[in-house]
């Protein structure tokens, strides 16, 4: 355990800490006394109805998923809404490898689930709030897997859902690029199996991992067009160095992988004996499935063939030059077309 000075309350917050106790996960063991930090934007109303979940996404925190889609006058309207935003199982501010006391730190924390993230989302929602009936459950990349295994496991409490850029169920192209993140960090010397004594030693592995999201995260018309110096770089390096690795350089490798390791096995047919289908139909919630055109993470024609085994789902395909990393709101229509696109689901009866 050691201190890093990214994942501060400074930086990420404000956010509070639920306490879910000794929490047992899917594949054995547990996280002991995990703590799920979350943030809260709104109120309830009296009905309690009114709230929304959005999860975290990969090297994502609260803070983030706040500022890309929270605001007044926005789908997400504080004003309006109870938008209750946790962050994953993980990712530097809820419990995580580098912050967990020993012995259970580091390379000694355990291998987190899809499923568990829910199951301790549902826990905070239920016990810790006191909400039974979610109005949205909104989220991107990793958030859309988290999106899919609530609608699945809680179908009853899921009223409405939208899933964008990601999947239900992890493909094996996915899963190989995954593992080449997994690789370029682990085949650091610095990293020592996981026993680094700072993020700063693994900076080697970190710049890699970096490079690729940066090969398959942004599309190649973003580089055709030179997108960058839209963004205030002066040439590729410039770019790399200031944006992609002055991202990633400044996190947790332990945490890194333990996202890694856990978005590489999403699959909501688990609760299906491995039936796809099954498990997505199983899904009550009016859903949209929302990929990006150029998006080389999650590609539209997989997001359409689990769309089609929904019930009472809509596909929407958003614009982005940005490929997978769009997300992060590099093109103000992206976010404007998003809101639309949340603005008519939240209006559907239920």
């Amino acid at each position: 355990m050691y201190e890093n000075a990214y994942y501060c309350e400074e930086l990420h917050g404000p956010y509070e800490f639920f306490d879910a106790g000794d929490f047992e996960l899917e594949d054995g063991g547990c996280v002991h006394g995990l703590k799920l930090a979350y943030a809260v934007h709104g109120e309830l109303n009296a009905a309690k109805d009114n709230a929304i979940l959005m999860p975290s996404w990969y090297s994502g925190t609260s803070k983030i998923m706040e500022d890309l889609f929270v605001g007044k006058g926005r789908a997400l309207d504080p004003d309006k809404y109870c938008i209750i935003i946790v962050n994953q199982i993980g990712n530097g501010i809820s419990s995580s490898p580098h912050n967990t006391p020993p012995p259970y730190n580091m390379a000694k924390f355990p291998h987190i689930r899809i499923g568990d993230d829910v199951r301790a989302q549902h826990k905070l929602i239920t016990e810790h709030l006191g909400v039974t009936e979610l109005a949205l459950v909104v989220g991107g990349s990793m958030g859309a897997q988290q999106t899919f295994d609530w609608a699945v496991r809680f179908p009853g409490m899921v009223k409405r859902a939208a899933a964008i850029a990601g999947y239900a169920k992890n493909t094996d192209h996915n899963y190989l690029f995954g593992q080449t993140l997994i690789d370029a960090i682990t085949s650091d010397p610095a990293w020592n199996g996981g026993w680094y004594k700072s993020n700063e030693e693994v900076h080697e592995g970190l710049r890699r991992h970096a490079g690729l999201v940066a090969v398959m995260g942004w599309s190649t018309e973003f580089f055709r067009q030179q997108g960058w110096r839209d963004l205030g770089f002066t040439s590729l390096d410039d770019f790399q160095t200031g944006f992609s690795e002055a991202y990633f350089t400044p996190m947790d490798p332990n945490d890194l992988l333990c996202l890694l390791w856990n978005w590489q096995r999403g699959d909501v047919s688990r609760m299906t004996g491995g039936d796809l289908a099954a498990a997505l139909g199983r899904i009550k919630a009016k859903t949209y499935v929302m990929p990006i055109d150029s998006d080389m993470f999650f590609v539209p024609g997989d997001c359409e063939r689990e769309q089609h085994l929904i019930p009472n789902s809509e596909f929407h395909v958003l614009h982005s030059i940005g490929g997978h990393l769009g997300l992060y709101g590099i093109e103000p229509e992206f976010y404007q077309t998003v809101d639309v696109h949340l603005n008519e689901l939240l209006a559907c009866d239920i």
